[in-house]
């Protein structure tokens, strides 16, 4: 929390941080309370709720569909997301209305993948990623149309800045909705880690031992969608996250899905703090946080390719 335009000393933030914690007054300026409780506090918070909710996010998603490119967008969350927040930018303009528009867009898109899937897929894990990617072209789409008939004076900058990226406006309050949901989501991942462990086997494996895969997928699904959603509803579209940092985790801690969530939602905390710390402090301007994560996140994944290449074979 000290690195910044304005850079703090840990002693200052530390001060401001127990006095606010005690109720005690503190010693620092009214200026530096200010920007460590209603800037950088926030901020940092958020940063590590998002790349928590995106790394589990893509752990579930990679070892549920059994496919080590799988990532949160796959279904069309990110994209119904991007939807939504264009169309309240363009509608109603409020911060309060973008995230919730965000966060109905995520699970609306997601929801249609699975509607299309059940329908013309009996529940197929195949189908339900291709529906996911039918329905994710289909919301790019119709942002694109939205940004064509916003105002380019207005409008559209703020569309484009929402759609790259950036913690710089979150607060305590976006916080305090968006938090529920995302360590809802965590919670049942977590609780259900075991069992989805025994999906890596095969689904006929798994119903061998009593497991109901159906619904247990559906379950999944669903829990990773609402982190996903809320995580998208605060930050803007952020990738690589959720593809990358389990890719991470695992050579830390190996392919066993019961310690890669755990490790997932650690690293990707790490990660994406340390990457917003470098958009707000290595230039003049502040980066867009999406587009850091991808010029980083490439070339990482690239060399995570090579060392695996021969596994993925």
């Amino acid at each position: 929390m000290g690195f910044g335009h304005y850079p703090l000393s840990p002693a200052a933030v530390l001060d401001v941080l127990w006095s606010a914690l005690v109720g005690a007054p503190s010693a620092q300026p009214p200026a530096v309370e200010n920007v460590v409780l209603a800037v950088r506090l926030p901020r940092v918070l958020a940063a590590m709720l998002v790349g928590a909710s995106l790394a589990a996010a893509g752990a579930a998603y990679q070892t549920l569909f059994r496919n080590p490119l799988a990532s949160p967008a796959i279904l069309g969350v990110s994209a119904g997301a991007g939807f939504g927040a264009a169309l309240a930018m363009l509608l109603y303009g409020s911060a309060l209305a973008v995230q919730g528009a965000a966060f109905a867009g995520g699970l609306c898109a997601v929801g249609a993948a699975m509607f299309v899937a059940g329908r013309l897929g009996n529940g197929s894990a195949l189908v339900l990623v291709l529906a996911g990617l039918v329905v994710s072209a289909l919301f790019q789409a119709l942002t694109s149309a939205l940004k064509y008939v916003a105002d380019p004076t207005d409008t559209l900058p703020a569309i484009v800045f929402w759609l790259l990226g950036s913690l710089g406006r979150v607060g305590m309050s976006d916080l305090a909705w968006a938090a529920p949901f995302a360590l809802l989501g965590l919670s049942v991942l977590f609780l259900l880690r075991w069992p989805t462990q025994v999906l890596e086997a095969g689904d006929d494996e798994a119903r061998t031992l009593g497991i109901p895969v159906g619904a247990l997928r559906i379950v999944l699904i669903v829990a990773a969608t609402l982190m996903t959603a809320a995580a998208v509803s605060i930050s803007g579209i952020v990738g690589w996250v959720g593809l990358l940092v389990p890719h991470l985790a695992r050579l830390l801690v190996g392919p066993a899905y019961g310690t890669l969530l755990p490790a997932s939602a650690l690293l990707g905390a790490g990660y994406l703090l340390l990457v917003d710390g470098l958009c707000r402090s290595a230039f003049a301007a502040e980066l867009p946080l999406g587009i850091v994560t991808a010029v980083l996140g490439a070339p990482v994944f690239v060399v995570i390719l090579a060392k695996a290449r021969r596994q993925w074979s």
